[in-house]
């Protein structure tokens, strides 16, 4: 049984919560990604997409300089531990209609990210499930 430990990108990058949204924007630009883990010292507190920066920040008027990852990050996100196997995740993802959730550690520390394309090409299960909950329209 294939865990998420064999699969997930290790060596993420977390920003924390009292950071800008400039700087943000900068590391993600930096490591060519989408979003990055917040943590609150080393515990998990949310998420941070481009998508956040712009929309809940920019859009609304925020100075990115000035304006805290805090401001604009989803706090309630979804998360595994490296030991949850790909279908307890894929499941996860699928209900929760995410495409990547952090990996935490039993000491719930981060350390690691999966992704939806890292179970499409790191694995032989069948993604299709999940694909297709994660983007069908909420009911």
């Amino acid at each position: 049984m294939t865990t998420i430990q064999q699969i997930m990108t290790r060596g993420v990058e977390l920003i924390q919560r009292d950071d800008t949204i400039q700087h943000a924007a900068q590391r993600m630009r930096a490591l060519d990604v989408g979003s990055l883990p917040v943590a609150d010292g080393k515990a998990l507190a949310g998420m941070v997409t481009d998508r956040d920066i712009t929309v809940r920040g920019v859009a609304s008027g925020m100075i990115p300089q000035e304006a805290l990852v805090s401001d604009v990050m989803t706090e309630e996100v979804r998360w595994c531990q490296e030991t949850d196997t790909v279908e307890q995740v894929l499941a996860q993802m699928g209900d929760a209609q995410v495409r990547r959730l952090a990996v935490l550690n039993e000491a719930r520390e981060v350390v690691g990210i999966v992704a939806l394309g890292d179970l499409a090409t790191r694995q032989s299960g069948d993604t299709d499930e999940a694909l297709r909950e994660i983007s069908s329209p909420d009911q």
